[in-house]
């Protein structure tokens, strides 16, 4: 019955998209966030070196190795948790447009006239009719979300890798996994970050392709959506969210080490 539904709702629906609208229907709205994920992904993993030194400097006791510092996993999951603040103000206005552009495409197929012709007059109309401010409407949502969700990133990433180094006989201070390894271990950080930033993903995209004045906040987004929806509601989009998290989120942390070690190669 799991399978079934699942390739009703998932599968169901790429298969209509594709069928209605071929292979560019798959990538509607992704303009906007791919035009940011670079400089975010290298915000992400500054932001997490910095959260490293912010909490090795707050610990007084020494945790020296001899070849270093020694952090634990606790340490990490908070670095993990700092590392979301630059790149939530980084994302928050290509959030926002991906959110809306999304929407519209919805409203389309409906029939409706489309207000928005891609990614930049999205941002020029969103500029004109609320300022700065409305491009990084929903920014506190986006924060609630990539903070937890950044801390299990990392935070399963670290886990992973020492068990599989634990498990294959390396020494962490001077070994390294292989790239097969790495995939495994940035792909499961993926599960782990979007299995707990799903729900407040949700109220965000609410929030963010509401009209104005609609939600008094994140509370009253909250509470329309529990009594209209359910608690249910909270957890859409969870399957489609793990099929792309694994493989999407290994690449990136092999891409990381692969750049670390080049790096330092020439250092």
């Amino acid at each position: 019955m799991q399978t079934s539904s699942m390739q009703a709702s998932v599968f169901g629906v790429l298969r209509t998209t594709f069928a209605n609208e071929g292979v560019r229907g798959l990538y509607r709205g992704v303009s906007a966030p791919l035009t940011a994920v670079t400089p975010v992904f290298a915000l992400s993993f500054w932001g997490y070196d910095m959260g490293k030194r912010v909490v090795r400097r707050a610990d007084t006791s020494s945790r020296s190795d001899g070849g270093g510092y020694d952090f634990t996993i606790p340490q990490l999951v908070v670095a993990g948790g700092l590392s979301a603040i630059p790149t939530t103000f980084a994302m928050s206005p290509s959030e926002r447009i991906k959110c809306l552009l999304q929407v519209q495409a919805g409203d389309v197929e409906k029939g409706l006239k489309p207000k928005y012709n891609g990614m930049m007059d999205c941002a020029t109309k969103v500029y004109q009719e609320g300022g700065i401010r409305s491009l990084y409407r929903g920014t506190l949502l986006t924060l609630l979300r990539d903070v937890p969700g950044s801390m299990a990133w990392f935070g399963t990433y670290e886990v992973v890798k020492k068990e599989l180094m634990r498990m294959q006989g390396i020494d962490p201070a001077t070994g390294t996994l292989s790239p097969l390894a790495v995939l495994a271990a940035g792909g499961f950080a993926g599960m782990a970050c979007w299995s707990i930033a799903i729900p407040p993903d949700v109220l965000k995209s609410r929030y963010q392709t509401a009209p104005e004045g609609r939600y008094g906040g994140l509370l009253d987004v909250y509470r329309h959506l529990i009594k209209e929806e359910g608690f249910g509601a909270l957890f859409k989009g969870m399957r489609p969210a793990m099929i792309r998290a694994f493989p999407a989120n290994a690449a990136c942390f092999l891409g990381m080490e692969v750049a670390r070690e080049g790096l330092s190669f020439m250092d």
